[in-house]
C-alpha cells in the first residue's frame, strides 16, 4: 500500500494544517463583523471533500494500485497534477491572507481580492481543489470514485461561488 499511503500522507497533513488556517482566520473574520451569508453548502462540503480523497485511495487500493506496483507513470502524473493544484492553491491562500477560510465570510467594507493569481481567475482557490481531486484520482486509478468525486464536488463548488459572488456584492 505504498502509493495509497504516500498519497494519504499528501492529502490528509496539509489537509489538518489548512483546517487550523482556516479556524484562526475564522475567527478574526468573525472579530471584523464578517457574517455567513444564509444558504452557504459549507457542512456538505466539510463531508465530501475528505470524503472523496478517502474512497478514491480505497478504490486504488482495491485496484491495486499499491505497492511498488501502484507507483507507475499514472501515480506519477496524477501526484504532478496534485502538486501543481496544491501550489496554486497556496498561491491563492498567500494572496487572501487572513480573509481565506473554508467558510464564506465578508468582513463589512471589504473589496474583491485582484492580487495573485485572482488577477487572472475569479476563484483559484476551487480551480485548485478540482485539480487535487483530479490528482488523486489519476495517481490512484480511481476511475470509478474520481469522476464522481471531481463533479459531486464541482457541482458544490459552484453552488458556493454563486454564494461567494452574492456576499462580494454585498461586502
Amino acid at each position: 500500500m505504498i502509493a495509497a499511503g504516500v498519497m494519504a500522507v499528501l492529502v490528509f497533513v496539509p489537509m489538518l494544517v489548512e483546517t487550523a488556517i482556516s479556524s484562526r482566520h475564522d475567527r478574526g473574520l468573525r472579530a471584523q463583523g464578517a457574517i455567513e451569508p444564509p444558504g452557504d453548502v459549507y457542512r456538505a462540503m466539510a463531508l465530501v471533500y475528505p470524503g472523496s480523497f478517502v474512497a478514491m485511495l480505497a478504490e486504488g487500493v482495491v485496484r491495486g494500485a499499491n505497492g511498488s506496483a501502484g507507483l507507475d507513470a499514472w501515480f506519477a502524473a496524477g501526484l504532478v497534477v496534485f502538486a501543481v493544484a496544491k501550489a496554486l492553491k497556496y498561491w491563492a491562500i498567500a494572496s487572501l491572507g487572513s480573509r481565506w477560510t473554508f467558510r464564506v465570510l465578508v468582513p463589512p467594507g471589504s473589496a474583491r481580492t485582484m492580487r495573485g493569481p485572482y488577477r487572472w481567475i475569479a476563484h483559484p482557490n476551487y480551480v485548485a481543489v478540482a485539480g487535487e481531486l483530479a490528482g488523486v484520482a489519476v495517481a490512484m486509478h480511481a476511475v470509478v470514485s474520481g469522476p464522481f468525486a471531481v463533479a459531486g464536488f464541482g457541482w458544490l463548488m459552484l453552488r458556493r461561488i454563486s454564494i461567494e459572488e452574492k456576499a462580494l456584492a454585498r461586502g
